[in-house]
């Protein structure tokens, strides 16, 4: 703390120091300002917003492929697949690929849809509902604890 001097001041003190004079709060009346070695605190400033991304975790989308015709087995092991990935943190995209005589009744995929939805409900809330678009049926899931 120095107090309350002329810029002119602040600047001789600085460069006696080989510092930089840095203005802090420019809007205050007087304005604050500090003398510091200006690059290396703008290396440290990188530095640590590189290493609070490196321990940051994205949440991946992992995709789990369903059939019209699936039994309840493989259904069970690919609900047990996808509460995996949920309680992870992850999103889960369901889809459905519908061939030939499937495209006539893209319900019966809805209600397989449905169906996945309500064994994997109590980790995870849907984002996107079964919807048809094209061959595919596609229905994204969230971690419940997402927001």
């Amino acid at each position: 703390m120095l107090g309350i001097m002329r810029a002119s001041e602040a600047k001789t003190i600085a460069d006696d120091r080989r510092l930089d004079l840095v203005m802090i709060t420019p809007n205050a009346q007087p304005p604050v300002c500090q003398i510091m070695d200006y690059g290396k605190y703008r290396f440290d400033a990188t530095k640590k917003a590189k290493d609070a991304l490196k321990n940051q975790k994205r949440a991946e989308l992992k995709e789990i492929r369903l059939s019209m015709t699936i039994d309840s087995g493989d259904i069970n092991t690919k609900a047990k697949q996808a509460t995996k990935f949920l309680t992870d943190g992850d999103k889960v995209k369901v889809t459905i690929r519908m061939r030939g005589r499937q495209m006539a009744r893209p319900q019966m995929g809805v209600d397989v849809m449905n169906s996945f939805y309500e064994m994997v409900k109590d980790v995870a809330t849907m984002d996107r509902k079964p919807a048809v678009d094209g061959r595919s049926i596609t229905m994204n899931l969230l971690p419940i604890n997402s927001k």
